[in-house]
């Protein structure tokens, strides 16, 4: 099993705050977002679970990381990238599934992922 795809990408995926911290980096119309950005988004996440999902979105090729050394302190900004993006479309289509045959959701129905508060 430990050599199936689906099962190998929900490894990715499956764990506590990966997706929402892919929808965030989705939100809004700026491409990239600092980490206490992210951080304030995300409310309850604690900023050592933040860096580690944020590493291993970075190491999975979803995220890209922008470090801006010309101001002090220096910041980390972080990107989706094509793969991530591609990713978020994946999601929307288990959404449009869930909709569809599992959950009468009405204002999930007529909310983009993009725009919804989750």
């Amino acid at each position: 099993m430990k050599d199936c795809t689906v099962y190998k990408t929900l490894t990715i995926i499956g764990k506590k705050w990966t997706l929402l911290i892919l929808f965030e980096l989705d939100r809004g119309s700026a491409p990239y977002k600092r980490f206490n950005e992210l951080r304030a988004a995300l409310d309850t996440i604690t900023p050592k679970v933040l860096v580690q999902r944020l590493r291993e979105l970075e190491d999975d090729g979803l995220v890209v990381r922008r470090v801006d050394t010309t101001h002090i302190p220096i910041t980390s900004e972080y990107a989706l990238t094509e793969s991530g993006t591609a990713l978020l479309r994946v999601v929307a289509a288990i959404k449009e599934w869930g909709l569809a045959y599992k959950f009468d959701n009405e204002a999930c129905r007529c909310t983009s992922c993009k725009m919804c508060g989750i």
